[in-house]
């Protein structure tokens, strides 16, 4: 067994710093782990969101030596022997108390989104490689850190303009399904903001479900939108069968 030097952020919207903790570091411990040794047997008033511990309800996001990442999945053990361990609250949200952020911001803009709606007398039948493209979309567990690594609303705050990696997801689920028939390319361009997303792809780097966020379904929602709305001849033909 070694000790492992934590410095978790404590504090809230009004202000705070990093404490330093020493915990003995146990095989298979992840950092939600730490947390919790902290909570238990140094400071019981420790604020943090959690629930499953098992990489799916997306509760226990944090950043972790400045990477957005999910506690119960950040092992102790890749941590170097003497390395500090910094764990903070996401940045890109308001900061509640201590690990805790309000991420409501996220479930205002889940919203605005037009939902499923499905074709009149449509046959649900789908080919399986439909099924496969939205079916991606699918896995994610909102846990926010694509939200949180963006730097739309991390660096430029622009929760005004940009919906975010995570809601255009779910608009790609919903646009790339063979039986939805609503369109939300005006939205997306008008109020979603898309334009503001410059592909870095970091959103994609931090899924935990392992979701290719920008390349399949930012980059094919962007093209969507080209066709609509910038390609002349694209624009032309849609004008001429809307009217019929």
């Amino acid at each position: 067994m070694r000790n492992a030097q934590m410095r978790v952020f404590r504090g809230d919207a009004t202000g705070g710093d990093f404490k330093e903790y020493t915990v003995p570091v146990e095989d298979g411990m992840v950092v939600l782990d730490a947390i919790h040794y902290i909570q238990r047997e140094i400071d019981p008033d420790l604020a943090v969101r959690w629930n499953c511990k098992a990489a799916k309800c997306g509760s226990c996001s944090a950043e972790v030596n400045g990477r957005p990442s999910l506690m119960c999945k950040s092992r102790m053990e890749s941590f170097a022997e003497g390395e500090i361990i910094f764990v903070e609250p996401l940045r890109t949200f308001p900061l509640m108390r201590d690990l805790v952020t309000d991420v409501s911001w996220n479930y205002e803009q889940n919203k605005r989104i037009k939902p499923f709606t499905p074709k009149e007398d449509a046959k649900w039948v789908m080919y399986q490689e439909d099924v496969e493209r939205v079916q991606e979309f699918r896995k994610c567990i909102e846990c926010f850190l694509c939200q949180d690594v963006c730097h739309v609303l991390r660096d430029h705050d622009r929760k005004d303009a940009f919906i975010g990696p995570r809601f255009m997801v779910r608009v790609a689920s919903l646009e790339m399904h063979p039986l939805d028939q609503g369109d939300r390319m005006k939205f997306l361009h008008d109020e979603g903001g898309v334009g503001f997303c410059n592909i870095t792809k970091c959103c994609s780097e931090v899924c935990p479900e392992d979701i290719h966020i920008t390349d399949n379904a930012i980059i094919p929602l962007k093209e969507r939108i080209v066709d609509d709305y910038y390609d002349p001849i694209a624009k032309f033909f849609k004008t001429i069968f809307s009217k019929n």
